[in-house]
C-alpha cells in the first residue's frame, strides 16, 4: 500500500483527478447539449425553409391558376366577339334580303305603271 507519509498526497491526486474527471464529463455534457441545440436548431431551420418553400408554390400555383382564368376569360371574350360579327354578318344579310325585296316591289311597282300605261295607250287606240 501507500507509506505513511505519501498516503494524504495520493488521496490528494487521486481526489483531484477525479474531480477533474468530473469536471470533464461536465464539459462533454454542454458540448453534447450545445450540439444537441444546434442538430435543433438546424432542423427547424430547414423545416422553416421547407414551409417557406411550399408557400412560394402554393403562391406560384395561385398565380398559375389566375393565368389560366384570365385565358378563359380571353377566350370567353373572343368567342363573344365571334358571336357578334356572327349577328353583324346575319343583320346585314337580312338588311341586303330585304333590300332586294323593296327592289323587286319596286320593279313589280313600275311593271305595274308600265302596264297600267300600256292598258291606257291600247284603250285610247281603241277609241
Amino acid at each position: 500500500m501507500y507509506s505513511e507519509k505519501n498516503y494524504p498526497e495520493k488521496v490528494k491526486r487521486e481526489g483531484e483527478r477525479e474531480r477533474e474527471r468530473g469536471r470533464e464529463r461536465q464539459r462533454e455534457r454542454g458540448r453534447e447539449r450545445k450540439v444537441k441545440r444546434e442538430g435543433q436548431r438546424e432542423r427547424e431551420r430547414g423545416r422553416e425553409k421547407e414551409r417557406e418553400g411550399e408557400r412560394e408554390r402554393e403562391k406560384e400555383r395561385e398565380r398559375e391558376r389566375e393565368r389560366e382564368r384570365e385565358r378563359e376569360r380571353e377566350r370567353e371574350r373572343e368567342r363573344e366577339r365571334e358571336r357578334e360579327r356572327e349577328r353583324d354578318i346575319e343583320r346585314e344579310r337580312r338588311e341586303r334580303e330585304r333590300e332586294r325585296e323593296r327592289e323587286r316591289e319596286r320593279e313589280r311597282e313600275r311593271e305595274r305603271e308600265r302596264e297600267t300605261e300600256r292598258n291606257g295607250l291600247s284603250e285610247r287606240m281603241r277609241e
